[in-house]
């Protein structure tokens, strides 16, 4: 498990993920980062940037969000929480101080479980952070796992219980292993484009 003590830095991508189409998330951050964030110090590719800083994120005007894609409860979210993003940090630099930073983080309007865990499994290394209440976890599960259908969602955090502290990890290897999920055959989840609106 990688722990980057960064919090901020993986919130703004969970948040931009949230209940949307990943490919639509990625353009969204892909934005936000080409027109806010600094050139990358140093000899590197043209045009690679490092991403904006709190500051900066607290800064965005409403248009530029729209612009990027971005709804507006995201980005109230992300200002929100950059505006707390040192006291999150300082929080996540403690050992073993990982409820304090998912308490912390689900303290701020717009941020659940599913979100804290996420920022907990790329800022704080954390093992256990299951992704519950993600979209695709109750069919990996029940495929890989169970009796081959989709778990009921409701079920998810119980079926996960044996395998605490390292459900995550179990997870991670469930998504990397080829031939735990049957191919797709429901249709996609529609895109919505809030540029557009």
């Amino acid at each position: 498990m990688v722990r980057t003590g960064r919090v901020l830095e993986s919130l703004v991508p969970a948040v931009l993920e949230q209940k949307i189409v990943g490919l639509d998330a990625f353009a969204m951050w892909r934005r936000l980062v080409t027109r806010f964030g600094e050139v990358a110090p140093g000899p590197v590719p043209q045009g690679m940037r490092v991403i904006p800083t709190n500051d900066v994120w607290q800064s965005i005007p409403g248009w530029d969000w729209h612009r990027a894609g971005v709804e507006q409860r995201k980005a109230r979210t992300i200002a929100v929480a950059a505006s707390y993003a040192a006291r999150l940090e300082a929080a996540a630099r403690e050992p073993g101080n990982n409820a304090e930073v998912y308490r912390m983080l689900q303290a701020i309007p717009g941020i659940g479980i599913w979100t804290a865990h996420e920022v907990g499994q790329r800022a704080l290394g954390d093992a256990d952070a299951a992704p519950i209440g993600d979209y695709h976890l109750p069919a990996l599960l029940g495929e890989a796992l169970g009796d081959g259908r989709a778990l009921p969602e409701d079920d998810v955090a119980s079926f996960l219980e044996p395998w605490r502290p390292h459900r995550y990890r179990l997870v991670r290897l469930l998504e990397l292993t080829p031939g735990s999920r049957r191919e797709r055959r429901a249709p996609r989840m529609s895109r919505l484009d809030y540029r557009a609106i």
